[in-house]
């Protein structure tokens, strides 16, 4: 009919879906709440102030070790003035966002899906993960990414430089993760469930009325 090939149409309303969702989480903005009031561990005699306050996270986050900074802690007042720049961030509900992200990108990576990774992920970081896609496609080699469950979720630094927030996250997972050639071969991972470690940071311009918050940069511990 001259118009848009159908499956294309189908394709760009799932990942608009996605991005939305995305925004939905980790991007919300609903006001400030307090997050739910927890005590932290006793200090032992002869240390100093406790460094984080270890939080259970939500039953649909599948009961993950989560840990936030203590606001005596230097990340715990950076965090503190990321808050007063925006009242509609906490941190609790950011790690919530975090999970969330964190399990769409690395499966968009792995199917290869440039269209839901782009507005996820700065320029310099997506043009990292374009080139690692590209590598994989001229070798002829296809990523199996099985995310199972997240074991652990913290926030390890924060900075406010001027307007633009930073927050590093670190996650612990349990993965399927390989890469398989051609005929079918394992290149590198295993077909069983692995512990892996990554550390994510994320940006946001607090001025900005976009309210996602972009992947700058990831390392595996």
């Amino acid at each position: 009919m001259g118009g848009l090939p159908i499956d294309l149409i189908l394709f760009a309303m799932v990942a608009a879906f996605l991005v939305l969702r995305l925004r939905s989480v980790l991007g919300r903005r609903t006001g400030f709440e307090r997050p739910p009031q927890t005590e932290a561990a006793p200090v032992p005699a002869g240390r100093g102030p406790a460094t984080e306050v270890e939080i259970a996270a939500k039953p649909s986050q599948g009961g993950a070790r989560r840990v936030i900074p203590d606001p005596r802690s230097p990340v715990g007042e950076a965090l503190m003035q990321i808050q007063k720049r925006d009242r509609s961030f906490d941190p609790n509900r950011f790690l919530d966002g975090a999970e969330t992200a964190f399990g769409m990108i690395v499966e968009a990576f792995a199917r290869g899906d440039r269209a839901t990774l782009k507005p996820l992920l700065s320029e310099e970081a997506f043009a990292g993960f374009d080139q690692a896609i590209s590598a994989r496609e001229a070798a002829g080699e296809t990523q199996r990414t099985e995310l199972r469950s997240v074991e652990e979720s913290g926030i390890e630094a924060a900075e406010l430089r001027g307007s633009v927030a930073e927050v590093t996250v670190r996650l612990v997972t349990d993965q399927i993760n390989l890469v398989q050639a051609r005929d079918g071969s394992i290149v590198s991972g295993a077909e069983a469930v692995t512990e892996l470690t990554d550390v994510w940071t994320f940006q946001r311009d607090l001025n900005s009325a976009d309210p996602t918050w972009r992947l700058v940069g990831s390392t595996a511990a």
